[in-house]
């Protein structure tokens, strides 16, 4: 029973890469970032709002670290997830984005004093390498003609996300996780401010509307919701495995939804991914981070 918690909250996430796909002509992506975090805002305000402000002064100290990691977690890594699905497919999306805990592992090495194992070694050179077969298309000597503009602000957004987990490690702050949540949204609305008049257009219509309630209900509220149940009855090592699945759900929902093609070196390339991200994962020292409210 309590499997299904981290299972609703992967399926909810990997729908989101899904849905940034649809957003692509109907939203500006400048538009939506805005939108998920103001509405997930305006949902949460009644449960959350006046617990943080009689907490105000507990939080108060530490404003310039949740306006960091807003800036990480729900800014920059949802803001370019929207930009790059302009530009690449779903399906490269979810394999990039799997590289996460790989990526937190290894940025884990200068900011929390861990060591590399040997197996976390050899997971780190197997999903690399299975990165660039997928994106060279099954060709790594032309690897520079086969990556689009989209994969690499999805590189960027996994390596924003990933030292976004790694801080929230190194900063252990004295409050609760949705307390934590709440006032990096808050924070995120008034930086994302900016970027939504410089959109092309800002209007809400029939179409837009359920993408955008998905991202703010879905994968910015309920996701997290499952998944934060899912940590307190499994634990994080068990919990942490369903990320693994990500990927593969995503493909599924791309080749049903999208009508994306898997090709060779989709299967190939992903293969080695998700191989090499769980032998990293197998070194003890370090866990991957717990996805709160940002996966793309």
């Amino acid at each position: 029973m309590f499997y299904l918690f981290p299972l609703m909250a992967v399926v909810i996430w990997a729908g989101n890469t899904i849905i940034n796909k649809l957003a692509v002509g109907i939203i500006a992506p400048e538009a939506i970032s805005f939108y998920r975090w103001f509405f997930a805002l305006l949902l949460l305000s009644p449960f959350m709002a006046l617990k943080v402000w009689r907490r105000r002064r507990a939080i108060s100290p530490h404003l310039a670290k949740l306006t960091l990691l807003a800036l990480l977690g729900m800014v920059l890594n949802q803001s370019l997830a929207y930009f790059a699905a302009t530009t690449t497919t779903a399906t490269n999306m979810a394999l990039i984005i799997s590289l996460v805990p790989l990526f937190s592992l290894l940025l884990a090495v200068p900011l929390l004093g861990q060591r590399l194992s040997k197996l976390a070694l050899l997971g780190t050179g197997c999903a690399l390498a299975g990165l660039v077969f997928m994106l060279s298309q099954g060709h790594p000597a032309t690897l520079t003609h086969g990556v689009t503009q989209g994969d690499l602000l999805l590189l960027l957004a996994a390596l924003i996300y990933a030292l976004y987990g790694v801080l929230l490690k190194r900063w252990p702050l004295p409050l609760s996780t949705w307390e934590s949540v709440y006032v990096q949204i808050g924070i995120a609305v008034l930086l994302l401010s900016p970027l939504l008049w410089s959109a092309s257009s800002i209007g809400i219509d029939t179409e837009s509307l359920p993408l955008i309630a998905f991202a703010a209900i879905g994968a910015s509220i309920l996701a997290p919701w499952a998944w934060m149940k899912a940590i307190a009855a499994l634990g994080t090592a068990r919990t942490s495995i369903f990320v693994n699945l990500m990927p593969l759900l995503t493909a599924l929902l791309a080749h049903l939804g999208l009508g994306e093609r898997l090709s060779h070196y989709h299967y190939l390339g992903g293969t080695l991914v998700l191989v090499g991200v769980m032998l990293a994962q197998r070194q003890g020292a370090a866990k991957p981070p717990k996805p709160i409210a940002t996966q793309a």
